[in-house]
């Protein structure tokens, strides 16, 4: 489900096709986000995903109805009913304010794990990368040691020791992530070691710390980031199935996937309410993957 530093997605920055990352040069930022808006696509995803991103944070403006607040007269109400756009669970909530509150919890689920093994995997493959030696093969065995074990399983294993909780969900999927991250830098930092500029700070007598900091980082960062970007969508459908499986957050509390739990009782009576609670999962994981492909053909090297 997520994808691997082998996938073409990593491996387009993991020296497969011998290009070595290019330093950056000033205004970079700026140049990134012209080439971007190129994208008619994935420039209209970024503001349909922002909107639902606006929408659920303002929640409590935005939500016609308590999110716990039951109505037995209206169990089970269709979509179009009076009051209830897109109609009421098995208990008479509203449908469309547990949406919006349970983005809430699915969005955070999605995105936090991602960007903490973004650090945490980007500091492991920097250190492994540049280092070498004894510190290089310690770092990436232990990273190895991870990848023995199938990505779902471990991250299931993970929030059932920690027990059920939004922040077990996040750590877990996190630790699955780490690997993976850490993986695509090493990767990104041993091809651009071997370049002229971290040769000559070398010979300048500048610690390791600060060409790591100053040198590296700015220029290994594209490799890392892309792919973080392109697997944010696969870990909201993951993270929605953590909670499916009752391993994140508790009902009544919404949220995407813990909702797709709790209404599967009522899929033959009324099939709309497990319909309801997929489209925001399957429409965000489709607008991250199309920012993803985006920002990683922005940040591909060898384009710029």
């Amino acid at each position: 489900m997520i994808s691997s530093p082998t996938s073409p997605v990593a491996s387009e920055f993991t020296g497969a096709s011998g290009a070595e990352p290019a330093p950056q040069t000033p205004g970079t930022l700026r140049a990134i986000w012209a080439r971007f808006r190129t994208d008619r696509l994935a420039t209209a995803a970024l503001v349909l995903l922002s909107l639902i991103v606006v929408i659920c944070i303002a929640a409590p403006l935005t939500s016609p109805h308590d999110p716990l607040a039951t109505e037995a007269v209206n169990r089970l109400a269709p979509p179009g009913s009076p009051g209830h756009i897109l109609g009421t669970d098995g208990e008479g909530r509203d449908l469309l304010s547990r949406l919006i509150w349970g983005g809430r919890v699915s969005l955070l689920t999605g995105i936090a794990p991602v960007l903490i093994g973004l650090v945490v995997g980007g500091i492991l493959g920097l250190v492994a990368g540049y280092a070498g030696g004894i510190t290089r093969t310690l770092i990436m065995r232990c990273v190895d040691v991870l990848f023995a074990f199938p990505a779902v399983l471990l991250a299931i294993g993970i929030a059932v020791t920690l027990g059920p909780g939004t922040r077990n969900v996040i750590i877990a999927l996190a630790v699955v992530l780490v690997p993976s991250v850490a993986r695509v830098t090493e990767s990104a930092t041993v091809s651009a070691c071997s370049q002229e500029y971290i040769e000559a700070a070398r010979a300048s007598g500048a610690s390791g710390l600060s060409i790591i900091l100053i040198q590296l980082v700015r220029n290994v960062a594209s490799a890392p980031l892309a792919y973080s970007f392109s697997i944010i969508g696969p870990v909201i459908v993951f993270a929605a199935g953590l909670n499916f499986l009752g391993l994140g957050i508790q009902p009544p509390d919404p949220e995407w996937g813990s909702m797709l739990y709790t209404l599967h009782n009522s899929l033959l009576l009324a099939p709309f309410t497990s319909i309801v609670p997929g489209i925001p999962i399957a429409l965000a994981a489709l607008l991250f993957d199309i920012i993803g492909n985006a920002v990683r053909d922005v940040l591909d090297p060898r384009l710029a």
